[in-house]
């Protein structure tokens, strides 16, 4: 399915797709009584039953606007060592062939933006070649927050676990030595329709990308929601949120702007159909995917 932002196209391109984390382990308030009174559409697509697991999806999106393709959030790649990550770990999918469905190659893409610099959000940044992590698309420039690269990168961090500097050797350092990163700042501009906005809290720097055209308006959310759960109980933040409230202030403010403004919301790891709009109801919000 192709969403429409005004004359820009967008598409989703899958690296998975199902069961990954229960509900009490990716939200650690999590409530069991909500599977009842959401189970209207909770389930089969977004919480799978036998195995009381969420339904999540791994992938990326694909702006095309008049002037740039744009690819955001690169999922967790190919032949990477996660061992501390078993869901992440030595992965092996079809992610390449499936963006050429799409209709891109990697040498058409513009951008690269990195919404944040976790492990499911960088990995298909580089590839292997010969032994060595290459820029997977190499005529991109790669869009980091400065504040996000600052915090992810050990020179600068020397608290850092062991699997963070890894993911910031093979899937962003390369990139950096290559010469194709370019670090941005909230209200920065991409092109004419492509606006970053702040959103701390999940990670101290994680940005979003706002397309505008034809006085529509799309939100690429990263992972300031990981479930469509978290529409309706906001102040659940993941157990991955380096600060829980300002997490939590941050959904807020996004799920009001979405709703006043009737943007559509592309999460990063909403499952199908992956997208839609936020209204409000009483001192809440509600959630209605397009279909």
């Amino acid at each position: 399915m192709t969403f429409n932002i005004g004359a820009i196209a967008i598409d989703r391109v899958e690296e998975a797709h199902g069961p990954a984390f229960p509900p009490d382990y990716l939200l650690p308030e999590w409530d069991p009584a909500v599977l009842e009174e959401h189970k209207d559409w909770l389930f089969p697509r977004h919480f799978h039953a036998r195995t009381n697991r969420f339904i999540t999806s791994l992938h990326s999106w694909v702006v095309r606007t008049k002037h740039h393709t744009i690819l955001i959030d690169t999922c967790a790649g190919n032949h990477k060592e996660r061992p501390h990550s078993p869901l992440f770990h030595m992965k092996d999918t079809p992610y390449l062939e499936r963006l050429a469905a799409a209709g891109v190659d990697p040498g058409q893409v513009d951008f690269v933006m990195c919404t944040h610099l976790h492990i499911d959000h960088v990995g298909w940044n580089t590839r292997l070649d010969n032994g060595r992590w290459v820029p997977t698309f190499p005529n991109a420039k790669y869009v980091f927050s400065k504040t996000d690269r600052d915090f992810w990168d050990p020179a600068k961090n020397p608290s850092l676990d062991e699997e963070a500097r890894q993911i910031f050797a093979d899937s962003v350092h390369p990139v950096i030595a290559a010469g194709q990163d370019r670090l941005v700042a909230e209200d920065d501009q991409l092109d004419d329709n492509l606006f970053i906005k702040g959103a701390p809290g999940h990670t101290p720097g994680q940005i979003m990308l706002q397309a505008k055209d034809g006085g529509q308006e799309g939100l690429f959310t990263g992972d300031a929601m990981h479930h469509p759960i978290q529409v309706y109980q906001p102040r659940w933040s993941s157990r991955f949120c380096t600060d829980p409230v300002q997490s939590a202030d941050t959904r807020e403010k996004i799920l009001g702007h979405c709703a006043d403004c009737d943007a559509l919301m592309l999460p990063a790891h909403f499952g199908a159909p992956h997208a839609g709009r936020v209204r409000r109801r009483g001192d809440g919000f509600t959630f209605a995917f397009e279909e």
